[in-house]
């Protein structure tokens, strides 16, 4: 892919980010790139367990032996004083 110029107008918060990258020997387009895929990839597994946990609870099996082990642990745990 041919690379592009962005232009973005930073808040202070961005701002310091920003400055917190190139302070490690970035410059500024490095930065923004690192910035750009670290939150992609953060993105994607957020994405990527958010799909299993949906699976795992469409799954009649899983649902099942999640259930027995709920009840296997209130039936071994001490009550609650009051």
């Amino acid at each position: 892919m041919a690379s592009r110029t962005v232009r973005a107008r930073l808040d202070s918060a961005s701002e310091q980010s920003l400055e917190l990258l190139m302070r490690e020997g970035l410059n500024e387009s490095e930065a923004v790139r690192l910035a750009l895929t670290e939150s992609a990839g953060r993105r994607r597994q957020r994405s990527a367990l958010a799909d299993e946990v949906a699976r795992l609870a469409a799954d009649p099996r899983d649902r099942a032996v999640r259930e027995r082990l709920l009840s296997d642990m209130d039936d071994v745990g001490a009550d609650w004083p009051d």
